[in-house]
């Protein structure tokens, strides 16, 4: 088979011949990788490629929610490295197969080692630190199936590594000790080892491993296991002689361990650690080519390490073969030979989605398609993908409306009408208590007395599903069940409280939930509610699809907008880690208040929208390990930022209209399919000048208060007059 370098080299030819690249531009230089890695940014800084299976990465902690992605820029001590990461989520699982280099230096008796912040470093697609404890250097490279690891020890030193098969990221101590399932190692010969780990965290999953080393090991001690542990935990031993750098090659598979074997051939047959890491910073630069921008040097870095965030997932958890393990653990071949998941679809369907539209167009059919085969599988569209399987996470389900967008902006390298089916059958059959479809449509919404919580949250958000699926049935001709799915959108009405103006809990019998405040927050796993990660202030706003009509049941544009301008100036003091960024009672840390500064532009005040998005910029985005005033949530609230910089955001992702706030950089090109640009300048924007006088698209003057997406990928200027 070709290495992974000569695959590159095709995929980077066939990027430059489809879009408008500027390869002597390293755009990698601008990225930070630690952005987000303290707080609750929940990011972290290891090395991977773009939607690949694998994410290398350090671990200084893996108990409790600080560390869902293993990593705290202040600490300073590393356990290991660990093959996969998720990306600023909430909630924990991968980290899986944790390697450490030990020696007889360490004083230390759990095999974790001290470091310096000024020996730590990263970029895409690597990342390097020196162990103090230790003394070794550590790099970490990375394909998309493999893990690379070069480990430079001090010359005489003896030389060990710790394979922990048990370790994860863990709720608690309890889980962090039985989180293993099931647990298998094989010693294929002196330089390589196979195995298969199931685990059990947000989902039961299958991992399956080869390892292989460029030098033989001398032998393997089997270290002893907590009495709920079954993950092996081994010290493998070398002599490496007069040479003082071990590599290690480590390759996953979510299929078998022969596709483990068959992808670390594939794209690793050698050993040449630098290739690997130049080829992918390559990678990396042909997609952050495609977006340049105009800007001082906290803008790019904010900019580019929104772009990478956005980037490192869904995965594609298939083979090189395309083989992969279903929802249901089957062994089966994607259908386009790759199967995409880490679907954080709560957050992702709101900006990350939309930006893949515009910006990495010739993903969206595979990632739709991947979410109708899970959905043929299990029953129902995914609500949170992870390693094909279904996590249930959050309320909604908003696969509906990635579908719908994909289609309304013309996608059709998916089957059309297995989507709908799909759609169809997930609003119509219940798949469990999020989803009483019963219950929602006799009541016309969830009622607080028969739902368990999140009742508001979980009918608002199940009102925009209803609403994607009756525009896909119209714009497929389908008048039943756009009928039957646009009542459906309209129930959002019925929560409305046109005494309070708040979108609150209300009985079977009809009657109000009581007592009621309005700031009071609620969270399912923590505190109960009726609200999911917020309260009746933020989530009032949520009918993303008829704005007009919130707008009537306010009693028209003057309340709409003074109830608005309450939401930005009544204090809110919030506990909970998911409700954070406050301005106010809105909260930016988290995605249901990420659309609402835009609403002020649809009730014809835009200079509020305009003057809001600024206040955000400057606030809630900074280019420093605790510069996310939130969990970056799967790049959400990354391509909140590049999307509102461009001067525009999809309030509603599936109308395929953006709605303009105000442009946060002087220049961007948007280097587009097929030779086409489209070029956003800001002309007179400072510090002072935030508001848009004129638009003008293509060069003339443009009165709308929102942009198609046909527009930009069309080609074209749009040029913003700023005062």
């Amino acid at each position: 088979m070709r290495s992974i370098i000569q695959k590159y080299l095709v995929i980077i030819l066939v990027l430059t011949q489809t879009y408008s690249l500027t390869a002597q531009t390293d755009y990698t230089k601008y990225v930070n990788t630690f952005i987000g890695a303290a707080d609750n940014g929940h990011t972290f800084p290891g090395a991977c490629v773009p939607f690949g299976l694998i994410q290398t990465s350090p671990v200084t902690g893996a108990v409790g929610w600080q560390y869902c992605a293993e990593y705290m820029n202040v600490d300073s001590i590393i356990w290991g490295f660990s093959q996969t990461h998720l990306n600023g989520t909430g909630c924990m699982d991968l980290g899986d197969i944790l390697v450490m280099p030990v020696t007889q230096r360490s004083q230390r008796n759990d095999y974790r080692s001290s470091f310096r912040k000024e020996t730590e470093s990263a970029t895409p697609g690597f990342y390097e630190v020196f162990l103090d404890d230790v003394a070794v250097k550590a790099e970490l490279t990375a394909t998309p199936h493999v893990a690379y690891h070069r480990y430079n020890y001090q010359p005489g030193d003896e030389v060990s590594l710790l394979i922990d098969l048990q370790h994860g990221p863990s709720w608690n101590e309890k889980q962090y000790h039985s989180r293993v399932l099931a647990c298998e190692v094989n010693q294929v010969n002196d330089s390589t080892i196979t195995g298969h780990i199931r685990t059990n965290v947000w989902v039961t999953k299958d991992v399956y491993f080869v390892i292989e080393f460029n030098h033989p090991f001398n032998n393997i001690k089997d270290l002893p296991l907590a009495e709920t542990e079954k993950g092996n935990r081994m010290l493998v031993n070398f002599d490496l002689g007069t040479e003082s750098q071990l590599e290690m090659k480590i390759g996953l598979s979510s299929s078998s361990v022969e596709g483990a074997i068959r992808n670390l051939t594939a794209e690793v047959p050698g050993w040449n650690f630098n290739e690997l890491k130049s080829a992918a910073n390559k990678e990396w630069n042909s997609y952050f080519s495609r977006i340049e921008i105009e800007g001082d040097e906290d803008q790019k870095k904010n900019f580019y390490t929104s772009f990478y965030h956005a980037l490192i997932q869904p995965n594609n958890i298939a083979d090189v073969d395309g083989m992969y393990r279903n929802a249901k653990g089957e062994q089966v071949k994607a259908e386009n030979g790759k199967f995409y998941s880490t679907f954080s679809l709560w957050d992702t369907y709101r900006a990350v989605h939309p930006f893949y539209t515009i910006a990495v167009q010739e993903k969206v059919d595979d990632f739709v398609q991947s979410l109708i085969e899970q959905a043929e599988v299990q029953g129902f569209l995914p609500i949170w993908a992870l390693w094909g399987k279904e996590n249930y996470c959050m309320v909604g389900n908003h696969a509906v409306p990635v579908i719908a967008e994909a289609y309304a902006k013309g996608f059709r390298g998916f089957d059309a009408e297995r989507a709908f089916k799909a759609i169809k059958q997930t609003q119509t059959v219940s798949h469990g208590l999020k989803s009483n479809w019963e219950v929602y449509t006799k009541y016309g919404y969830f009622p607080t007395d028969l739902t368990e919580a999140e009742s508001v949250s979980s009918t608002l958000e199940s009102v925009y599903d209803d609403y994607a699926a009756a525009d896909m049935a119209k714009r497929m001709g389908k008048k039943k069940e756009f009928k039957y799915f646009d009542k459906r959108a309209n129930y959002y009405k019925n929560l409305f409280d046109p005494s309070t103006k708040f979108m609150r809990p209300r009985n079977s019998d009809g009657t109000w939930k009581s007592p009621f405040n309005p700031s009071d927050l609620a969270h399912a796993e923590s505190s109960g509610g009726d609200y999911t990660e917020g309260n009746a202030w933020q989530y009032t706003w949520h009918v993303q699809h008829d704005v007009p009509g919130l707008i009537k049941l306010m009693g028209g544009t003057e309340p709409f907008t003074t109830k608005l301008d309450s939401l930005f100036t009544v204090e809110l003091k919030s506990t909970l880690n998911d409700v954070t960024g406050l301005i106010g009672q809105y909260a930016h840390g988290n995605e249901p208040s990420h659309h609402v500064a835009y609403l002020y532009a649809l009730a014809g005040k835009p200079e509020k929208t305009q003057a809001l998005i600024r206040q955000i910029f400057d606030t809630q985005y900074r280019p420093e390990p605790d510069g996310l005033c939130g969990n970056d949530d799967c790049g959400q609230m990354s391509a909140w930022y590049m999307l509102s910089a461009m001067g525009f955001y999809p309030v509603d992702p599936v109308s395929t209209q953006y709605i303009f706030g105000a442009p946060q950089l002087p220049k961007m090109v948007i280097n587009l399919p097929n030779g086409k640009t489209f070029t956003i300048t800001a002309e007179g924007l400072s510090k002072e000048k935030m508001f848009v006088d004129k638009i003008y698209l293509n060069g003339k003057e443009y009165k709308k208060n929102y942009i198609n997406h046909s527009d930009i990928v069309n080609g074209g200027t749009l040029v913003y007059i700023m005062k």
